[in-house]
């Protein structure tokens, strides 16, 4: 039987804390699905093909396995992607308290709902500050974001036609 899980997250942009806890799961499961989701909480920077042109490009050029499947879901919940592709795991990075409080109520409905166990991941303490919404900001304000991206990420966020 093939051990299957999935990362969910808007991405917006990929970080390097997102691709730590990527490679990290890779190694742990048969198959992982990488899903970007839309997040109606969150108005977003990128379009969903953009992020996931993004994510496969950060995959490759990181070298990572390629056991690693990136997609986009926008209808229905979360738990039905799982059912659909077989994953029984859902692996969520979390880099504080504030995060972990966040993901458990979702993750004790997604058990309830389809069966879905999830598995809170910490990132590498290096990235444990950077969050998507961070990159935005600073990109948007002309900083430098590569320390908290992949290169792919960061070309694409300081190219002129991006600002």
């Amino acid at each position: 039987m093939s051990r299957i899980a999935v990362v969910p997250g808007s991405f917006d942009p990929v970080t390097l804390g997102h691709i730590d806890v990527i490679e990290r799961a890779a190694g742990i499961f048969d198959q992982l699905h990488v899903l970007v989701v839309h997040n109606p909480a969150k108005t977003a920077l990128l379009p969903v093909a953009q992020r996931v042109a993004l994510i496969e490009k950060s995959i490759v050029d990181a070298g990572l396995p390629d056991n690693i499947l990136v997609t986009s879901w926008s209808v229905g919940l979360l738990v039905d992607y799982c059912t659909e592709v077989g994953a029984s795991v859902l692996v969520k990075g979390v880099r504080s308290q504030v995060d972990v409080a966040y993901e458990t109520p979702m993750a004790i409905v997604n058990r309830n709902l389809g069966g879905v166990e999830t598995i809170f991941m910490l990132p590498d303490p290096a990235h444990a500050h950077v969050s998507s919404s961070l990159v935005r900001q600073v990109a948007s304000l002309g900083g430098d974001v590569s320390p908290y991206v992949p290169r792919a990420v960061a070309q694409f966020l300081q190219s002129p036609a991006t600002r």
